[in-house]
């Protein structure tokens, strides 16, 4: 994922969709088990990196002020969270360009950690496999481990339990914020999921290599749990989705994550193209992009 040219000091933090989530049921230490198909976006965040300077994370981008330059900045936790497993870690300036909206289901932060610690990997010559990485991707945040190596796969536990990854046929889409956030623990709570009452038993999900119009099929019949108590928080999210049905050529919609970003797939990145103009002309508050999951 590194940028062209830009060696070991740049990197892209995908857009993380969650495409299904299925809440399994709340455990005893008040997490919550799910299984969700993950796929990533062509678009996403930017962050550079300076090694051998003082620890430091610099913001600019459109939603930097949102997402914040502090210590509770998941590139800053990340960076942290190594240096406590790695005695004399590298460490630098990162400098983060922003273009995902912030608490919006997309996984940004988580995505920009992962990010800083593929950048640190790099210029330490320390494996993406490595048990200490991994330790402190899990450490940062649940969504961190799922984003260190950007591919699409099932993700279950509370995020730390990956799948091997998919090849997924390409899937045109539109994400669309409507520029409110939705913090992930007042979803989970207004969600009220029952407690296990017995170990979570993994779905055989599906065989995933299969083509874009059985793909889609397949994930109409899956959901997204957190999509009604989001809504129940934040009724702009129903007005988002009923937008994306209704546009031309809309084969499936739904809700990211822990909102509010929904999605919709499209059978050609031409058809997701128009509808992207067309909604960001008719909701020009909205965030609106046209991309690609795989």
């Amino acid at each position: 994922m590194a940028a062209a040219g830009s060696g070991d000091r740049a990197d892209v933090a995908p857009a993380k969709v969650n495409l299904t989530l299925h809440v399994l049921g709340r455990r005893p230490d008040g997490y919550h088990e799910i299984e969700s198909l993950v796929a990533f976006a062509d678009i996403g965040d930017r962050l550079t990196f300076a090694p051998d300077e003082a620890l430091a994370l610099d913001v600019t981008g459109p939603t930097a002020e949102a997402a914040g330059a502090g210590a509770d900045n998941l590139v800053l936790k990340a960076a942290h969270a190594l240096a406590e497993r790695i005695d004399g870690l590298r460490l630098g300036r990162f400098s983060l360009e922003k273009q995902l909206p912030v608490a919006a289901g997309l996984g940004g932060g988580s995505s920009d950690a992962a990010a800083a610690l593929r950048l640190l990997a790099r210029v330490n010559d320390l494996s993406l496999d490595d048990e200490r990485v991994r330790a402190a991707a899990r450490a940062t945040g649940a969504d961190v481990p799922v984003c260190l190596d950007p591919k699409a796969r099932m993700m279950r536990g509370i995020g730390e339990v990956l799948s091997d990854p998919f090849a997924l046929p390409e899937l045109p889409a539109v994400l669309v914020n409507p520029g409110v956030a939705v913090p992930t623990k007042d979803v989970f709570a207004a969600l009220a999921a029952p407690a296990l009452t017995a170990p979570a038993q993994a779905e055989d999900f599906f065989a995933i290599n299969t083509d874009a119009a059985a793909l889609v099929s397949i994930l109409a019949a899956r959901r997204n749990d957190l999509e009604i108590p989001a809504i129940k928080l934040q009724v702009v999210i129903a007005d988002v989705l009923k937008a994306l049905q209704a546009s031309p050529h809309c084969l499936l919609a739904r809700m990211s994550g822990s909102g509010a970003t929904c999605f919709a797939l499209f059978g050609s990145p031409a058809a997701a193209q128009d509808v992207a103009r067309q909604m960001q002309a008719d909701h020009p508050r909205w965030w609106v992009r046209a991309t690609s999951f795989g």
